[in-house]
């Protein structure tokens, strides 16, 4: 991508997805989320990346949103409206810091290049952002399953049933962009996820209603290759279809800001990130 951010691993979610109306669809608990979140809190694991280079955007057609969810709260976003009426929306999903401004600039990024889109980058977290890693593995310990759930689904919801939906994220969110698509059901029409844990659950992965485009890292040591291929036997088993791309790189090689920035790799990304999502929103 032309600017993305530092990385840590993700964890798996597994949620309830339908092939009705997504925003009726009733949120059950996650599992298999102990191990990814105990890895999060590891040190050693903490140390393998650097904490996010400070930032400040100022953001020219963006501003933060509010929605309701479905565990009877409020959710926020930072939402782009396109400039002409659209049913094409862009679910941005954060990495373990939270909403940054690193985050929004992304989100515009896509905005600028897609045109005519709606793009919302949700707040996951609540409105908590992270700046050290050991802070970050808190806070991604700590989230409630069920409230990522219901974040999803309240932004589902607010876009309306004639919607479609395509989601992109980073790492955990490249996990979270996975579980959205299989949350909008039929509404969904594309999914982007980079170098997250995929979800493993066969039966689950049927319920997907798109293609899905993953970006991965060889180099990866948290979603190595070999979660990469066993993603890839699961995506066949469950009849969808998967693009793979992998590159020479290691995990969080799309982030500037991440040691591991890989220039060429993060803008050949970007490059098939835009076409896939052009082509699966397109009028």
């Amino acid at each position: 991508m032309k600017l993305s951010f530092i990385s840590l691993v993700s964890f798996v979610l597994t949620l309830w997805s339908t092939h009705n109306k997504p925003e009726t669809a009733p949120a059950i608990p996650l599992c298999g989320v102990a191990g990814m979140q105990q890895l999060a809190g590891d040190p050693a694991f903490q140390a393998l990346h650097a904490s996010p280079i400070p930032f400040h955007y100022e953001s020219k057609a963006g501003e933060m949103t509010t929605f309701s969810t479905p565990d009877g709260k409020t959710a926020s976003g930072f939402m782009l409206k396109s400039k002409k009426p659209s049913n094409k929306w862009l679910l941005v999903y954060q990495e373990w810091w939270g909403l940054n401004d690193n985050i929004k600039m992304q989100a515009e990024t896509f905005y600028n290049d897609l045109k005519n889109v709606n793009v919302i980058a949700l707040d996951m977290y609540d409105g908590k952002v992270a700046t050290a890693p050991a802070e970050a593995g808190k806070l991604m310990q700590g989230a409630d399953k069920a409230r990522l759930a219901a974040i999803m689904q309240g932004a589902i919801a607010m876009a309306g049933p004639k919607a479609e939906f395509a989601s992109v994220g980073w790492c955990f969110g490249g996990s979270l962009s996975l579980q959205s698509a299989m949350l909008a059901g039929k509404q969904a029409k594309g999914c982007v996820m980079y170098y997250g844990f995929p979800e493993q659950d066969v039966e689950k992965l049927k319920t997907l209603n798109t293609d899905v485009l993953g970006i991965f890292g060889n180099q990866d040591k948290s979603i190595n290759p070999q979660v990469v291929n066993t993603f890839e036997e699961n995506m066949k088993k469950a009849g969808e279809k998967i693009e793979v791309v992998r590159y020479e790189a290691g995990h969080g090689f799309a982030n500037p800001s991440n040691p591991v920035f890989d220039k060429t790799a993060s803008a050949d990304a970007y490059k098939r990130a835009l076409s896939y999502l052009k082509d699966r929103l397109k009028a």
